[in-house]
């Protein structure tokens, strides 16, 4: 077998590679895409067994691709771990390669966990609801100020037909009118290609019965329940709920030594999309839960909103991981209550009482 460390780039690739038959060791420089291509594919008609160990980063499917294609394994690393492992003050491509072939070598490689093609693909559609709902509010948010500026203050009903009508009835000056005629022609041309994502969305939904529990909790709709499921994966990766919000990025950065204890903001890694969406929906489960509601407005006297905001967002990612590894609904988990746990569920999973 070639075992080999990538060091990727996007418009490169260093490796390092060892053929454990023979001892060979090599290292070479290949261009993106035709020499990395004419590389593995000369493997690949030689029946070369490879194995791929590359840091986790961007810009780098048509490579994935390219070796599934090719039928080689490819693992990757997490970039945070690698870095913690290196021992040189100096650092250049060439060690990087050589590191992660090191690492493979000696079963020290960290790697993670990597969602599919289906599961990237149905990424890339919240995604692009989720930036086409952006630019659709950029474009209302500029018509009203356009009829804030003429005094026409209708907030939500400038949308309806009445609204809209008397938006376009106002006398504005050249410019001030090509740009009213604009923003409405986007503003029309995104609400029908939205819809139309929304209804796939929830047509994949219907396909997904994990979804479907997650949305029985309040306040956590298709959008966000999907999202969950996707970006989570599976459940059995975690073994806690602290886990969980420290993926999601709803854990405080701590800088603690001795007996001094530092935490700053939350850390912000994991999904963007995923934290935005459980922020959101936990705002709605506050308006609608007594519970949720009594324990925010706890929080926001001694902490102020916008921390108490995130407080509930991380229960309320707590709260849909548990869900989901008890495979129960809402109802369920609070018919068992904080000291209950359905029967048949892991056995060391932790009841409410010790999360």
């Amino acid at each position: 077998m070639l075992i080999i460390g990538c060091d990727y780039h996007p418009g490169f690739q260093q490796i390092a590679f060892v053929d454990t038959d023979t001892g060979e060791l090599g290292e070479r420089r290949l261009g993106h895409r035709e020499q990395a291509e004419k590389f593995y594919q000369e493997c690949k008609q030689r029946n070369v067994a490879m194995r791929v160990g590359m840091e986790a980063s961007g810009h780098a499917r048509w490579f994935e691709r390219l070796l599934r294609d090719l039928q080689f394994e490819l693992w990757i690393g997490d970039a945070a771990e690698i870095r913690s492992k290196r021992v040189r003050k100096q650092k250049t491509d060439r060690q990087d390669a050589q590191l992660l072939l090191q690492l493979m070598l000696e079963n020290r490689f960290p790697r993670i966990w990597v969602p599919d093609a289906a599961n990237r693909d149905m990424r890339q559609l919240l995604w692009h609801r989720h930036r086409l709902v952006q630019m659709r509010t950029r474009v209302m948010n500029q018509l009203h100020v356009v009829a804030l500026n003429e005094g026409l203050r209708r907030k939500k009903a400038l949308w309806r037909a009445a609204g809209r009508k008397e938006l376009e009835s106002i006398a504005l000056a050249r410019w001030a009118t090509r740009r009213r005629q604009d923003l409405l022609d986007i503003l029309d041309q995104l609400t029908p290609k939205i819809q139309e994502l929304t209804c796939a969305l929830e047509q994949e939904v219907e396909k997904r019965p994990v979804t479907r529990r997650l949305m029985t909790h309040p306040g956590v709709g298709p959008l966000t329940a999907l999202a969950y499921e996707l970006v989570i994966g599976t459940p059995e990766r975690f073994h806690c709920g602290k886990q969980i919000a420290s993926y999601v990025g709803l854990v405080p950065e701590e800088k603690s030594s001795g007996d001094r204890r530092r935490l700053g903001h939350i850390s912000k890694q994991g999904n963007v999309l995923l934290r935005f969406l459980l922020v959101e929906a936990a705002q709605v489960t506050v308006r609608s839960q007594p519970e949720w509601r009594s324990k925010f407005f706890h929080l926001a006297m001694r902490r102020g909103r916008k921390i108490a905001k995130v407080a509930m967002a991380r229960k309320l990612a707590v709260h849909l991981y548990w869900m989901w590894r008890q495979g129960c609904d809402y109802g369920q988990r609070q018919k068992f209550g904080s000291q209950g746990r359905k029967s048949g569920s892991h056995a060391g999973a932790p009841t409410d009482s010790t999360r």
